[in-house]
């Protein structure tokens, strides 16, 4: 089976699910509104320059995890997902999806951001792996810090190359579909590598280099 990777924050998403989860969390009153949006909107700020530190970034934002029980945040990401990420579904995508899924291809989502706030979506999407930032959890219990390697940048690339030796997959005839510069390390490794709705840098590098510029949210 060929693999169709896709990236999910504003790729298949008409937004981030990692920022609108920490703006869920202060209109909810869980964190400290001011200092928390600060600072998530900082961090965001970083990423879309390509100068985020993974490491300080999940620093704060894996912390809320840690401070609430598994059946309080399962509820919280329940409403999180009626409110906020199924507005941000895009027929688009789902078409997209479906193309691969008809054309007899593995459908796998690879995200920064972390499984707590992703595998829900990647269910909702129907795709059959997932690979994201895992939380470290400690019995029934996340801790607040990371476990392994972010999948992030050069991260999705060694995460990717860990999952195909388990899985026996191979890059061979494969597809990765990302918005982000960030993504450049993954979008040199495939077949064929598509810019959508990509942020500047990214739409430059497509056009000096002929990669395919797809549009999914008209």
């Amino acid at each position: 089976m060929r693999l169709a990777i896709f990236d999910l924050d504003n790729t298949l998403l008409d937004g981030d699910s990692d920022h609108a989860w920490g703006e869920f969390l202060c209109r909810r009153g869980i964190v400290d509104e001011a200092e928390y949006r600060a600072t998530n909107d900082h961090f965001y700020r970083q990423y879309q320059s390509g100068a985020l530190d993974i490491h300080e970034f999940l620093n704060f934002a894996l912390r809320p995890l840690a401070n609430h029980t598994s059946e309080q945040l399962q509820a919280w990401h329940d409403e999180f997902m009626a409110e906020c990420i199924e507005p941000m579904m895009l027929p688009a995508a789902r078409n997209l999806l479906a193309q691969h899924r008809e054309a007899g291809d593995f459908l796998l989502i690879i995200t920064a951001t972390n499984s707590f706030v992703t595998a829900p979506i990647a269910a909702r999407l129907g795709v059959d792996a997932l690979l994201a930032t895992e939380p470290e959890r400690v019995g029934d219990r996340f801790t607040g810090r990371v476990a392994g390697t972010p999948c992030f940048q050069g991260g999705k690339v060694e995460r990717l190359n860990a999952w195909l030796n388990e899985t026996g997959h191979t890059l061979q005839g494969s597809s990765f579909y990302s918005d982000s510069h960030n993504d450049l390390p993954l979008l040199e490794r495939v077949d064929r590598p598509y810019a959508v709705n990509p942020d500047d840098r990214l739409r430059q590098i497509a056009l000096e280099r002929d990669w395919p510029i797809l549009d999914l949210r008209h």
